[in-house]
């Protein structure tokens, strides 16, 4: 009988245990079905641009390859093309950044799912938030290893100390926001490590409401700045359409083709309007290691191929006045944080009522 109650009194820690076994099993299957559906998606639009070709340069193995090198490099990994027409291996390190929205979103939607699903099976009512997001970012970089593997014989294969920095770093940072979304984005958990003075600080309403105010106004002006470099590649697309069509006929003889070359564009559309800010911010972008393009002149040679959206590139030589046109996105982004600030500041229009004070700006 004593046996018998004594089986009877561990029964719900058992079950507890049970239970967060099944949670931490779940957040890891939900990992790797994160990473299976954006690698799979990615090799569907390869394998049928492939199918398309009229003229495929490899078989169904290369396509795959292929696929999983860009899916590699939507993480962050650094690739190397061993195939080149010199001989010698080349880094392929700039990434994509259009290509890595659909791999993160699955990322960070995986880690949020995992918290959110099932919180009543916990017995305490809630589950180790970093248990699971360790599982998810576990099943992730299972696959992400599994990949790697695949692709190591390959022509691009991925760089191993990239695969740990950033793509690693990365996926874990991803499923952790994910996870914090989860549980409403509570500061606690994340200024744990702070001094005492910071989180008192962070503790007071007026305090969160600046802070609130300060990041809406930051991502106001950082939006102003992107948009408008988005503007200035759009606005040196149109300015050189003949070097435009002539580059994106010349890549591509057949419509197949010329889709891979549109699509590829459109992903580096990101990439191109950073470039075009940090250009109109001043200290412009480099090409190659030595060359740099800012508003005031165009120094060095860089070897640049053909390619649709380095037409946008300006001139050699100094700047000229629609170069110089270009330090207005700046000017705009500054007015919007401003004007962002100045709203938080002072919500109602001549009463000091919820005004900030001196110093709160």
């Amino acid at each position: 009988m004593a046996r018998v109650t004594q089986v009877t009194e561990r029964s719900p820690m058992l079950s507890a245990g049970r239970s967060r076994s099944a949670v931490l099993a779940s957040a890891f299957v939900r990992g790797t079905c994160a990473a299976g559906l954006g690698l799979g998606a990615i090799t569907v639009l390869v394998m049928v641009l492939w199918i398309s070709s009229s003229s495929p340069d490899s078989g169904p193995g290369g396509a795959l390859h292929v696929a999983t090198g860009l899916w590699l490099l939507a993480h962050g990994a650094e690739l190397v093309r061993t195939e080149t027409l010199s001989g010698h291996p080349a880094p392929v390190a700039t990434v994509p950044l259009l290509l890595t929205v659909l791999p993160l979103w699955l990322a960070y939607r995986a880690g949020r799912d995992s918290t959110e699903s099932g919180g009543d099976e916990d017995p305490a009512g809630r589950r180790s938030a970093v248990g699971v997001c360790c599982a998810v970012s576990a099943g992730y970089l299972l696959v992400v290893l599994g990949v790697a593997a695949y692709a190591r014989n390959s022509g691009l294969p991925a760089e191993r100390a990239s695969l740990g920095f950033p793509a690693a770093v990365v996926v874990v940072l991803v499923v952790a926001a994910g996870v914090w979304a989860s549980r409403g984005r509570p500061w606690g958990p994340v200024l744990a490590w702070a001094p005492l003075r910071v989180q008192e600080a962070v503790a007071r309403a007026r305090f969160r409401a600046g802070l609130e105010a300060a990041l809406r106004a930051a991502a106001a002006g950082v939006a102003m700045l992107l948009g408008g470099g988005a503007l200035l590649v759009a606005v040196a697309l149109v300015w050189q359409a003949g070097e435009v069509q002539e580059s994106f006929l010349t890549l591509a003889g057949h419509w197949a083709g010329r889709i891979c070359v549109l699509l590829l564009a459109l992903a580096f559309v990101p990439n191109a309007a950073m470039w075009a800010a940090s250009y109109g911010l001043g200290p412009g972008f480099a090409l190659g290691t030595a060359s740099t393009a800012t508003p005031l002149t165009f120094g060095g040679h860089p070897a640049l191929p053909d390619f649709p959206l380095l037409a946008a590139v300006p001139a050699q030589g100094p700047g000229t006045a629609a170069n110089w046109a270009s330090v207005a996105v700046p000017l705009a982004a500054g007015l919007v944080l401003a004007r962002f600030t100045a709203r938080a500041a002072v919500p109602v229009s001549g009463s000091r009522e919820g005004a900030w004070g001196a110093g709160g700006t």
